[in-house]
């Protein structure tokens, strides 16, 4: 598959998902070339992450997830993030979630949104997370309510239309690519804040490094680079 170069043409994102840890695995790379860049880069994570280990209860892994978050976004030049508290594992795209985001969007009005792969499957015999795929769908309604003055009426900030296109990383059907080969370190670091995650994780997952860069390797070459991650992009 042939992918375009990602536009690069903006100032300022805003960064929703649903868990810690849903942007280091594949977009934290790309948000520190774009920090590096200038751009103003802002997260919005919906849970804490608090369901997201077996072995231990939700009242001691959201805190920590929370701090990790706060780290892995230092590491790739984030300085502002925010959470939501919605249920862990439960996150339903109905009216509070996108009034929820709604707000945000007007809070920080941003060019861009970025997300991770919201469609039901992540390419082949695969079921992506309940969550991911609620808060992908809910980020593309919020969007454009943002920008209507009749709903939502009672936010802070008034409409947004200046959102011009949502970006979903690993999508299993990618439009786009960024070059992340002078900062896949950044983002394999900022990964690996997520400690507490990987350490009660197995497969290929576990080991953050060897992840990244395979798939990163892999889309490199189809926009003439090393090392690059890709992208559903979705204009609005």
């Amino acid at each position: 598959m042939q992918l375009e170069l990602f536009p690069e043409d903006w100032s300022r994102a805003l960064a929703i998902v649903a868990h810690p840890d849903d942007m280091e695995y594949g977009s934290a790379a790309a948000v520190a070339r774009w920090t590096q860049q200038g751009k103003d880069i802002s997260y919005l994570l919906v849970t804490r992450g608090e369901a997201g280990i077996f072995s231990l209860p939700p009242g001691e892994v959201g805190p920590k997830r929370e701090a990790e978050q706060r780290e892995s976004c230092r590491v790739v030049g984030v300085a502002e993030v925010d959470f939501l508290d919605h249920p862990d594992g439960l996150v339903e795209n109905n009216l509070a979630l996108r009034r929820d985001l709604t707000e945000s969007i007007r809070t920080h009005q941003p060019e861009v949104l970025l997300s991770i792969n919201h469609h039901d499957s992540w390419g082949g015999p695969s079921w992506n997370h309940p969550d991911h795929r609620a808060v992908g769908r809910a980020i593309l309604d919020a969007a454009r309510d943002a920008a209507n003055p009749w709903l939502f009426g009672d936010t802070k900030f008034g409409a947004w239309e200046g959102v011009r296109f949502a970006a979903f990383n690993a999508s299993p059907t990618p439009t786009h690519a960024v070059d992340v080969t002078e900062t896949m370190e950044s983002g394999v670091e900022s990964l690996l804040c997520h400690a507490l995650y990987l350490e009660n994780l197995d497969g290929d997952m576990a080991d953050a490094g060897a992840f990244l860069r395979q798939h990163a390797a892999e889309v490199g070459p189809q926009i003439g680079v090393e090392l690059a991650t890709s992208f559903e992009i979705v204009n609005l």
